[in-house]
């Protein structure tokens, strides 16, 4: 996990820079991003122990178990999601709408970048 520059202010990315957001429906650390909404908003996976660059905050860092039995990186309480039609360094779907909730990406203090 590391922070980076964005239209919307700083926020997370992945180490390849991919942009990691969080699913504003899930109020908990328990995931509710399954089926069809995983295959468009694949969760952030931890093999290992996650790491932290930048201006991430390692106390706000934490995994989650899926129901398959996964770890889910969880930042500031939010299980992690990446948009399965971004490339690296693009953020296309902040504010976005679909699945019952919106998609926001995430600020280095764990919270939803402002809309």
């Amino acid at each position: 996990m590391k922070t980076g520059a964005s239209a919307y202010g700083t926020m997370l990315f992945d180490g390849r820079g991919q942009a990691i957001y969080l699913f504003d429906r899930e109020t908990s650390s328990r995931p509710r991003c399954y089926g069809a909404c995983a295959a468009a908003w694949p969760p952030v996976l931890a093999r290992g122990l996650p790491r932290v660059r930048g201006s991430v905050r390692d106390e706000l860092l934490g995994t989650v178990r899926r129901r398959d039995g996964r770890r889910q990186v969880t930042y500031g309480g939010h299980p992690l999601y990446y948009y399965a039609h971004e490339g690296p360094g693009q953020v296309l779907c902040h504010d976005v709408a679909e699945y019952g909730g919106t998609w926001l990406v995430v600020t280095p203090a764990g919270r939803a970048a402002p809309a």
